[in-house]
């Protein structure tokens, strides 16, 4: 039940003894607002690292042909490598389970046009599984999909800003666009986190791209996923062994580093984990650092209330109050003023994190924010540390008999 005459009490308590209340406030408001600052920065340049991996998956390997810079088993050098549909098919049959999608490519620029508007784009020719390895999200539409390789058909999917660009009394979905002089219907438009170039994009069934330019079934590169199951070890593995059979199948020495190129996001992922967490990890120790320098600072301030209060408590004795009653008044309002501060500290750390933010980006922290129920439980530790650090000298104090308790200096 609710007693009002003991909040009273309480609230003229925190009046009467104003300095000694702001100082344990203030203890508890700096530690959580150096909290929330220091996990908030922490968290931005975390955010930094993972908006550097938001365009592309993170489990990608991109397979590049170029030329021998060696002579090799009676080839001359200067050979340049043409990859092909063969060896699609290759990869996908020699790696089964442990390719998650891939797809090949040919690139291009295109000069694209709709009732008067055009511009040039550049263009890809794609298989479909290009749609989860982009990370392309449809916006209208759809996207390319198996049926558009089997018959070759002229259709295309646009970024948002070619819509933009080119549409601008209408939609463009379902209206056909000229594409180098051949016409394509949009079947889709598509957005990417990856920014303007990447929505500035036009893509195409790659077998429509091989028979309308060139009729072959050359690719200019190929690029896939491994299973996510995979550590970093067993990807940069896994991408040279993709490059050793295909150097083996073209006759390239092992030792050209021209002739076939990996780029394996792995080797970025590993570092930049490796980053990421020595970031959390120094964040977390002086978060907490701070934590438990405010933790000491209000127990040492809880002691000292309590030792200040001897004799407010022999009094209270000598006029009948009980143990429990005069405990449970010294952590409540121990408790009441560090939930007011952390909650002030609180308030005033996420607003500097807020005002500062747009400029913080030129340092490389963005968005720096930090969890609310993460401060929420550094606000409960520093309150449980106090509650238990006055709790024993108020439990020894309430237990002295009144005269000895009066009797203190």
């Amino acid at each position: 039940m609710f007693d009002l005459d003991l909040w009273r009490e309480i609230f003229q308590s925190i009046n009467m003894n104003r300095t000694r209340s702001l100082l344990s406030g203030f203890t508890v408001a700096f530690a959580i607002l150096l909290f929330t600052i220091l996990f908030g920065l922490g968290n931005g340049l975390l955010n930094t690292f993972a908006e550097g991996f938001v365009d592309d998956a993170n489990n990608s390997i991109g397979i590049w042909s170029g030329e021998t810079t060696k002579a090799y088993k009676g080839l001359q050098s200067g050979r340049r490598i043409q990859f092909t549909n063969e060896e699609y098919d290759f990869l996908k049959e020699e790696y089964g389970d442990k390719i998650e999608f891939i797809t090949s490519r040919v690139l291009k620029n295109a000069n694209v046009s709709f009732r008067g508007e055009k511009n040039s784009y550049p263009f890809r020719a794609i298989h479909p599984d290009n749609f989860h390895i982009e990370q392309n999200k449809i916006k209208e539409g759809r996207y390319i999909n198996q049926n558009d390789i089997i018959n070759k058909t002229k259709i295309a999917v646009i970024g948002r800003l070619v819509e933009e660009d080119l549409f601008l009394k209408t939609k463009a979905l379902g209206k056909y666009i000229n594409i180098n002089g051949l016409q394509y219907k949009v079947v889709g438009i598509f957005t990417d986190n990856g920014g303007d170039n990447e929505e500035r994009m036009v893509y195409i069934p790659l077998s429509t791209a091989q028979q309308v330019y060139g009729n072959n079934d050359y690719i200019d590169f190929m690029y896939l996923t491994y299973n996510p199951e995979m550590d970093s070890d067993e990807a940069l593995a896994f991408g040279n062994s993709i490059r050793k059979k295909l150097m083996n199948k073209f006759t390239v020495d092992p030792t050209d580093q021209r002739a076939i190129r990996i780029d394996n996001m792995a080797e970025g992922t590993k570092a930049v984990s490796a980053i990421k967490f020595a970031i959390a990890f120094l964040v977390l120790i002086i978060g907490f650092g701070t934590l438990i320098a405010g933790i000491v600072g209000v127990s040492n301030i809880m002691i000292f209330i309590v030792k200040e209060r001897t004799k407010e408590i022999g009094i209270r004795k000598a006029l009948g109050a009980q143990p429990k009653s005069i405990v449970s008044i010294i952590l409540i309002e121990s408790i009441l003023i560090t939930i007011l501060a952390g909650f002030a500290g609180l308030i005033i750390g996420m607003g500097v994190l807020e005002y500062a933010a747009p400029s913080l980006e030129k340092y490389f922290i963005k968005d720096p924010s930090v969890s609310l129920s993460t401060v929420i439980g550094a606000t409960i530790t520093l309150i449980a540390a106090g509650a238990i650090a006055g709790y024993l000298p108020a439990k020894k104090a309430s237990r002295i008999k009144p005269i000895i308790a009066l009797r203190d200096e």
